[in-house]
């Protein structure tokens, strides 16, 4: 079992409903994000070179900042957790503060995440050989070699096995979906 990455939305109930969740649907296999994606989106906190998503917004010059940003939204379970370890009463409204300031930083984001999606396909469908050009790492956990290759083709089954090339793409349906949904915020939550 590993960390799983997933998109939160302002309005789930919408968004997820029943029929999300039918299998004849197919959403899961449009929309989910692989086990390696969320390694990557990790990548910043385990590696001491520069991590993939930065090197690869530098070689788009594309501003991938919105995308660290998803992370920063305060997750009910976690944002009750560390109110009930605050050792004080200035400790929790910091923390309370904290919260409010990361949720308003979001707030209306779901533009700015599928531009920024959106310019980093575009981008990089014109790029053939991105492994080559990201940095050699000793810490592979994401196998560079075959995760970024192949861009333009979809090599998983929508969870298993995606390339980052299907990884933005279903990110990019999603959001797409989302929006028609009338989300207006969203954000990564692991689990």
């Amino acid at each position: 079992m590993g960390l799983d990455i997933n998109i939160g939305v302002n309005n789930d109930e919408i968004v997820f409903s029943d029929a999300y969740h039918n299998d004849e649907n197919g959403y899961f296999e449009k929309h989910s994000l692989s086990r390696e994606f969320c390694n990557f989106m990790s990548r910043q906190h385990v590696v001491e070179h520069e991590a993939e998503l930065d090197q690869i917004g530098k070689i788009t010059d594309t501003d991938i900042s919105s995308l660290y940003e998803m992370e920063t939204y305060p997750e009910e379970d976690g944002f009750e957790f560390f109110l009930e370890n605050a050792e004080s009463e200035e400790e929790k409204q910091r923390i309370i503060e904290e919260a409010e300031t990361d949720k308003k930083k979001l707030n209306g984001n779901i533009d700015k995440i599928l531009y920024t999606i959106n310019t980093l396909i575009e981008k990089l469908n014109k790029i053939d050989n991105l492994s080559e050009l990201l940095i050699e790492t000793d810490f592979d956990t994401l196998n560079n070699a075959v995760y970024f290759s192949d861009f333009k083709i979809d090599k998983g089954q929508g969870y298993i096995d995606n390339n980052f090339g299907q990884d933005l793409r279903n990110f990019k349906s999603f959001l797409e979906y989302a929006k028609e949904k009338g989300t207006e915020t969203v954000w990564f939550n692991y689990g």
